[in-house]
């Protein structure tokens, strides 16, 4: 006897039908449907249940679940690290998170100083922040112990010393790194950075200033100290440069020489300056009409400690579209400008500032002023040898409207009435730490003047009875006299 399946087809010529799939089959096959199922379970579960049975029954680790940035490419993590990161301390704090967060914290600084040139060679540099814009190189080029309690803090750097330093203090020289390693620092940072905009270094040479020049046709803003004549023919390749500074000799740390030579090769190189500042350098009257000529576009010219010759003070009018003149640590302006109806004067210009400048000799302050007689602005801070005499060649000023004066004991309530009631125009006065001018000199028409100001700064002392800043201000009368210590705020 033979028996038949129940699924075998009866007529061989009609086709069997599909069998129909049970949802058993789909639960078991399906991945997307057994992860959905497991999470649920999961969810059920006690935190410590949970994390045991995604050990044991989850195919993926249980960091995936953990760490839901995995989720998120790193494009998008990088925007939102770029939103949280404000403070030093909160990138601080991200950097630690793991070594993904890590690199890509580096990966959105900007700006770096660095200490070690060493981290510069080797190329670590690069991987790690492989979109720097502003590299700061000056405490790297020196041989200093990291660990010392002694610094070493001026205006143009601050280095570590040595306890057994020599008498001669000629330390930057001794212990800066040789030219070599310099420049081959340089052409690794320009390889890597090619969208570099400022840049700070300090003994560098043409060569590694020609690398830097090439590699990176955005920069913008170079600050070079211990330059020389030679060395400007590297910068003078930065066509886009905009802002310089240049640092010659620094009395006690380095020396080196910048004359008119090198400031013709600049001119030439650089015409699209907007702003300059020379330190310690050397030069005359045609370096500074080369600059005049060259960079039409230089609106900010700043000489510091300089050591130019007799009468260059007259190139100054060659800069058609000088906005700002400032002079800073300067031991003199001019000894002998030559006669004044041969200076000229800056017609554009609008902000004169001196600070911590020797103000003694009568005839450069006086060729200052003449050929700043269109300033709007002037600044005079911590000034040694401004006394009344030579305060009084401010006159020549006609239409000054904002002057502040900071630090300067020699100058009297006198002599400041007398000079400023000759600007008409004057709108803003700042008088701070100035101990010979007295409140109890104030004059009836020097009260007068201050209420037609639109700001008024007046403590010349710790005595002062004026507001410390004070806008607005009436200044009340009696019987036609000047009473003093009746001020009120409107």
């Amino acid at each position: 006897m033979s028996f038949r399946s129940e699924n075998q087809n009866p007529n061989p010529t009609t086709p069997t039908p599909p069998l129909k799939k049970r949802w058993s089959d789909l639960w078991t096959k399906s991945k997307p449907i057994n992860q959905m199922v497991m999470a649920m379970k999961l969810r059920s579960l006690s935190p410590r249940r949970a994390a045991k049975a995604n050990a044991t029954l989850s195919p993926f680790p249980a960091v995936a679940i953990a760490d839901r940035t995995l989720l998120l490419s790193d494009q998008i993590l990088l925007k939102i690290l770029a939103l949280v990161s404000d403070s030093p301390a909160q990138r601080n704090s991200n950097s630690l998170v793991c070594k993904r967060w890590l690199n890509l914290q580096g990966r959105l600084l900007r700006s770096l100083i660095i200490s070690d040139w060493n981290f510069l060679l080797s190329g670590r540099l690069i991987h790690r922040f492989p979109n720097l814009n502003h590299v700061d190189l000056l405490s790297a080029a020196f041989i200093s112990p990291r660990n010392s309690a002694i610094l070493l803090s001026h205006r143009v750097l601050s280095v570590h010393l040595h306890s057994d330093l020599a008498p001669n203090w000629c330390f930057c020289e001794e212990n800066m790194l040789p030219v070599e390693v310099i420049d081959n620092g340089l052409a690794t940072l320009a390889a890597g950075c090619p969208n570099l905009r400022r840049l700070h270094v300090i003994g560098a040479s043409q060569m590694g200033l020609l690398s830097v020049a090439e590699e990176c046709p955005t920069l913008q803003e170079l600050e070079l100290q211990c330059c020389s004549d030679n060395v400007l023919r590297g910068i003078a390749a930065c066509a886009n440069l905009q802002i310089l500074k240049l640092v010659g000799h620094v009395d006690g740390l380095y020396s080196s020489v910048v004359s008119d030579i090198g400031l013709t090769i600049l001119a030439q190189g650089c015409k699209r300056l907007v702003r300059l500042e020379l330190g310690g350098c050397e030069g005359s009257f045609d370096g500074i009409k080369a600059i005049g000529k060259c960079c039409l576009m230089l609106e900010e010219l700043t000489f510091s400690d300089h050591k130019m010759d007799d009468g260059w003070l007259a190139a100054i009018p060659f800069c058609e579209n000088l906005k700002t003149l400032r002079f800073q640590s300067c031991k003199r302006i001019d000894p002998n400008p030559g006669m004044e109806e041969y200076l000229g004067s800056c017609s554009a210009l609008e902000r004169l500032h001196l600070q911590k400048c020797q103000l003694r000799d009568k005839k450069g302050v006086s060729a200052l002023f003449s050929v700043c007689r269109a300033v709007r602005e002037i600044v005079l801070q911590d000034c040694w040898g401004l006394d009344n005499s030579i305060f009084s060649f401010a006159m020549m000023c006609r239409r000054v409207k904002l002057f502040y004066l900071e630090g300067c004991s020699l100058l009297t309530t006198e002599g400041l009435e007398h000079v400023i009631h000759s600007w008409k125009e004057l709108q803003s006065l700042r008088v701070v730490s100035c101990k010979n001018i007295k409140e109890c000199e104030i004059s009836t028409a020097l009260a007068t003047l201050f209420t037609s100001l639109k700001e008024l700064r007046w403590s010349p002392d710790t005595k002062s009875l004026l507001q410390s800043s004070v806008t607005g201000i009436t200044m009340a009368k009696k019987g036609g006299i000047f009473q003093k210590g009746t001020i009120t705020e409107s």
